[in-house]
């Protein structure tokens, strides 16, 4: 039980009025004071007490796996009792985590209830403990807060963007049944889909005359992007990819692009298998298709932390060609930072072509593009500005080098990464390169 504002103020009154009062009669004005001190403390604890047969009722709305570098929602449902409530709630949420606001403050009228609601960014993936709620509940005549905790005790696990996962997956959904179907008129792709009537617009090229002779009228045939097709994403998980960008690590980015990369793969029937690697590959799962097998990678690369150790891209390109004897679409999620210190990752990289079709994706860092960007006016920032421009221009010589070899690059910020790589999947899907 916690006093008020109001119950501080009776007893800053009954003071100044001991003071003017001490002038006249010292022994009054104390024998008064304490008398007055002490019926304000009594109606105090009393009017606390009264609080407790009218409690809230608190329950708690998280879901138990939590998005990465997203504002996860949390939910409190507050219900009042027979009298009106004027709560204060303090959510005991994994200190790790940022949030948008606490304490949470609300007022009910009598019988009703609220939805209170806060956010949590969090920044690492593994699991985390939410512990009891803390209330305070103020008293009838407003003379104490009634504080006390509800058992609210649970285990949440932060995964990798699980939203960006929901929202790539209906914007796939919608484009199948718009683009798609647009391009399948238009007769992108390989695979014979069906035959329809011919219509304005159709290229006359993929007329069937031999149906059209049968049927008395113009019929073209369907095509569309061929499927069941392999797409392998190898993702380091080394030195270079445990510096944070963006308040996450290029690990995360990359495996949120990784998980992003495989839904689209996946939606458009293909076979997608994972390694993850540093000095080897720590972690193989072979090509599959379906949605249990996304849930079945979600599972899989969720514990995955990177390390301190340098990459061998050699290592991980024998094991891939051991494991993959057919052709594959085959991403090397990573970064580079030029040619010289790079060379082990081309010479990989060139030794899967012209077998498979190898691309190389890397993660930038955005403030080092912005240090680039930006005018300089003393002597320390120009530094840092030509050291920016430097490792731009180190980079592109070897993606220069890489394109020269037969192999797709794509260099796009980290936090931009994940939609830039499947719209380049998608292109490639629909041009049918692979």
């Amino acid at each position: 039980m916690l006093p008020s504002r109001r119950t501080y103020g009776l007893l800053l009154l009954g003071g100044a009025i001991a003071v003017i009062t001490f002038f006249f009669n010292p022994a009054l004005a104390i024998l008064g004071m304490l008398l007055f001190d002490l019926i304000v403390l009594a109606l105090t604890i009393w009017d606390g007490w009264r609080v407790k047969p009218h409690r809230v009722k608190i329950e708690r709305q998280v879901a138990s796996r939590l998005s990465i570098g997203r504002d996860n929602l949390v939910s409190l449902s507050v219900e009042a009792g027979k009298t009106t409530a004027d709560v204060r709630i303090y959510d005991k949420y994994p200190i790790a985590f940022g949030i948008s606001s606490m304490p949470l403050a609300a007022k009910l009228s009598p019988n009703t209830s609220q939805q209170l609601s806060y956010t949590v960014h969090p920044s690492e993936r593994g699991e985390y403990i939410w512990k009891d709620i803390q209330v305070r509940q103020l008293s009838p005549w407003r003379l104490a807060w009634h504080n006390w905790q509800i058992p609210q005790e649970q285990k949440v696990a932060v995964y990798p963007d699980l939203m960006g996962l929901r929202s790539l997956s209906i914007r796939l959904t919608l484009e199948s049944s718009g683009s798609m179907r647009r391009a399948r008129r238009m007769g992108i792709g390989t695979e014979f889909s069906e035959l329809r009537e011919y219509g304005i617009g159709d290229d006359p090229r993929f007329i069937d005359w031999k149906a059209t002779a049968r049927r008395g009228q113009p019929l073209v045939r369907v095509l569309e992007p061929e499927q069941e097709q392999t797409l392998i994403i190898l993702l380091d998980r080394g030195r270079l990819m445990t510096s944070q960008v963006k308040g996450l690590t290029r690990f995360d980015w990359g495996l949120n692009a990784t998980l992003a990369l495989a839904l689209a793969g996946l939606h458009r029937g293909d076979r997608v298998g994972v390694g993850v690697f540093d000095r080897q590959v720590q972690t193989w799962i072979p090509p599959e298709r379906g949605q249990a097998h996304l849930n079945h990678l979600i599972e899989r690369l969720t514990p995955i932390q990177p390390e301190m150790l340098e990459p061998d891209y050699l290592g991980a390109v024998t094991t891939l060609v051991n494991q993959q004897t057919r052709r594959a679409l085959v991403v090397v999620i990573t970064d580079i930072v030029d040619s010289t210190a790079s060379s082990e990752l081309l010479a990989a990289l060139g030794r899967l072509t012209p077998r498979y079709l190898p691309f190389c994706v890397t993660l930038r860092d955005p403030q080092v593009d912005q240090q680039a960007h930006t005018v300089t006016e003393d002597l320390p920032s120009t530094y840092e500005r030509a050291v920016a421009l430097d490792l731009i221009a180190q980079r592109q010589m070897a993606f220069s080098t890489l394109k020269q070899r037969g192999v797709l690059v794509l260099d796009a910020p980290a936090n931009q990464i994940t939609n830039e790589l499947v719209d380049r999947y998608l292109q490639l899907k629909l041009k049918n390169q692979l």
